[in-house]
């Protein structure tokens, strides 16, 4: 009779569980303590723009178990998000920080911002490299060192989760690491054979996990490039279910035709197309940004895959090489610092960076003045007490004129020197920050405010972006909700992405999770004072270990690859 009255016990036990919704109870088969941490009383904002609710998120391993109203005593860490938001980890679409993560895996000013992924390979990729690439690389290293220890991107990435890093890594192929592989720096167009090599290098990455193929145009030597060579590579992207992201041709003289561009690419190949840091640059440009958002709704209604990101500043950043002819730079650095110091090349090239043109896009020009643009990074000791300066006290204390002064510290830091440029305007950067098809990326490395980084300066993008997009944009100025600011940090990248698995708080899904307070939220990085860290977020957790905790860095460096949809590994997944 007890074996009966057991077994009906036990039915009806059973009964009741599979009756009561997973969200509710967690994870099939789970036991005492069977979570290993628990969100309780959040306000859910599940990343997709659904309406949030306040309930309890459990981890376990690397994944969201279950969601709702959970039992407490199923975990014996507890973490009480009462009057925080909880969302999934925020995706930083252009971010510079593969050799950053190198020097310091914890990726500091974007952990404190809730970034949970890096996304590479604006034009510039970790590979695929050959042997001359590394040699160059190693050659133009500035203040952080490192030993180039890969060759494919995949091994890059390898690398980096193998020393450990706190977010998580994922990377598009460049369409100038490609090009210079086979070409060098040259400029001229490929051969059948060498676009052939070309579109088998994109393949090859493609099927190591690549998200598509980058491309940065106003660069020597990308700049050489044609649209049917582009076409060649992102195509062979598409083969494999990646897509093309573009720091266009022009963003200033020649914007409109710069987005013809990216839809005749995204056309011709039915690949997805996003444009990097979406801008209007130069005040005599600003007003087609209007023109320009005008344009791609079209296209979008007319059923094209594309979209944009952008940083949440007036400034851009970058080297004094974007003040400078392409023709100058041809054949790669060495060649471009022989022709600066040809007294007749000189003359030439101080009558070009003066002249407006739209032949090739000049940032000195476009910032309005020497007055607006400043100097954030430099290799020479002797030339770092000039960081914080403008090129126009630089010039008067030198001098020289703009011009000839950029030529000079060019020459005498050996490098491109990092500069940033004043370009657009306050109402611009809130009206793109309003379109729905934006996201949003650093432009910019992953930092700490101590040891080699503060060797220079920085964009205090590097440092605010994200806690911008939901403190100033989002709290402050209304421009979106922030259920909806939220959808665009994750699920709305995630899945222009084609990655699986991540950008939701869902069930089986990574655990990538941030909680936030939306009313302390905050940007403290300045130009005159970049290297402040963000405050108001104050837990991160990456693939379920605990990154951020209370708002300090745990030491953890959970971070793993991203890979793409091409990825062959997926079927053994």
């Amino acid at each position: 009779m007890r074996c009966i009255a057991i077994r009906i016990f036990a039915f009806i036990a059973l009964a009741v569980t599979a009756c009561t919704p997973q969200h509710q109870r967690g994870a099939p088969g789970a036991g005492a303590h069977s979570y290993d941490t628990l969100i309780v009383n959040g306000v859910i904002y599940d990343g997709v723009g659904n309406t949030p609710f306040t309930g309890d998120i459990a981890i376990k391993d690397d994944r969201i178990v279950a969601i709702g109203d959970l039992d407490r005593s199923r975990s014996a860490t507890i973490i009480d998000a009462n009057g925080m938001a909880v969302a999934p980890g925020f995706i930083n679409m252009l971010s510079w920080a593969p050799v950053t993560l190198l020097e310091d895996g914890r990726g500091l000013s974007d952990i404190k911002q809730g970034v949970t992924l890096e996304v590479f390979g604006e034009g510039w990729s970790m590979g695929p490299w050959n042997d001359a690439m590394k040699a160059e690389a190693v050659a133009r290293q500035a203040d952080i060192k490192y030993d180039i220890e890969w060759t494919s991107l995949a091994e890059f990435l390898d690398h980096l989760e193998t020393r450990g890093v706190s977010p998580n890594v994922a990377s598009f192929v460049g369409a100038t690491t490609i090009r210079i592989h086979e070409l060098g720096e040259e400029d001229r167009p490929p051969t059948q054979a060498e676009l052939a090599r070309m579109q088998a290098l994109v393949g090859d990455a493609m099927k190591d996990g690549a998200l598509g193929v980058g491309s940065s145009l106003i660069y020597a030597p990308a700049f050489y490039a044609d649209t049917d060579e582009l076409i060649a590579l992102v195509d062979t992207a598409e083969d494999y279910d990646g897509s093309y992201i573009t720091h266009m041709r022009s963003e200033g003289g020649r914007l409109l035709e710069a987005v013809d561009e990216v839809l005749e690419i995204a056309e011709a190949t039915g690949a997805g197309a996003e444009i990097y840091h979406l801008k209007a640059a130069g005040k005599e440009n600003w007003a087609k940004l209007d023109d320009v958002i005008t344009k791609v709704n079209a296209a979008r209604a007319a059923g094209v895959d594309i979209r944009a990101n952008m940083y949440t500043y007036t400034a851009g950043a970058t080297g004094l090489d974007a003040a400078m002819p392409p023709w100058v730079q041809e054949g790669g650095h060495d060649a471009w610092i022989a022709r600066l110091k040809d007294p007749a090349i000189r003359e030439t090239l101080l009558q070009e960076i003066e002249t407006p043109t739209d032949e090739w896009e000049n940032l000195y020009l476009a910032a309005g003045g020497a007055e607006n643009v400043l100097f954030i990074g430099f290799k020479n000791q002797a030339l770092k007490p000039l960081i914080g300066k403008t090129l126009a006290e630089v010039a008067t204390t030198r001098g020289t004129s703009p011009a000839e002064t950029m030529i000079d510290l060019v020459i005498e830091d050996d490098s491109r020197v990092d500069t940033v440029y004043f370009l657009m305007s306050d109402d611009n950067v809130a009206k793109k920050a309003a379109l729905p098809w934006m996201s949003f990326g650093s432009d910019e490395g992953a930092y700490a405010p101590e040891g080699v980084f503060l060797l220079s300066g920085a964009h205090p993008r590097s440092y605010g972006t994200f806690a911008r997009v939901l403190g100033k944009y989002a709290r402050d100025e209304n421009l979106m909700s922030l259920t909806e600011a939220i959808r665009r940090l994750t699920s709305f990248p995630a899945e222009n992405l084609n990655i699986r698995n991540r950008g939701r708080l869902q069930e089986d899904f990574y655990a990538d999770i941030v909680i936030f307070d939306p009313d302390a939220i905050t940007d403290h990085a300045t130009y005159a004072t970049p290297h402040k860290l963000a405050t108001g977020i104050t837990h991160v957790f990456v693939n379920g270990e605990h990154v951020l905790k209370d708002g300090e860095h745990t030491g953890a460096t959970p971070g793993r690859i991203v890979r793409g949809p091409g990825w062959t590994g997926w079927k053994n997944d």
